[in-house]
């Protein structure tokens, strides 16, 4: 069974609710079986999104895809100024 890709809202969304679980006196445990998630994603998710609202988790995961695809465009001009360089230099 392939694992969720959960969103970022859901993923916040499900943060609030095992804050809400503990501040009740529940354990983390118990909270994480709630959400249906391990204690090490649910550890993960609230370093990654601890502190943020839905939209604000939007916009970080949309400014991630295009500083992805910007280090792409980079590394492809850096070879092709590589490759001319070599080509002017007659080093074939």
């Amino acid at each position: 069974m392939p694992a969720k890709k959960h969103k970022p809202e859901e993923i916040i969304g499900k943060l609030r609710e095992v804050e809400i679980v503990l501040g009740q006196g529940g354990t983390t445990a118990e909270a994480c079986r709630r959400i249906a998630v391990s204690e090490q994603t649910y550890y993960r998710w609230r370093k990654e999104y601890g502190g943020l609202k839905t939209d604000q988790a939007r916009r970080m995961k949309d400014l991630e895809k295009e500083n992805l695809r910007l280090r792409r465009a980079i590394s492809d001009l850096t070879l092709d100024k590589l490759i001319l360089q070599e080509a002017a230099r007659g080093n074939f």
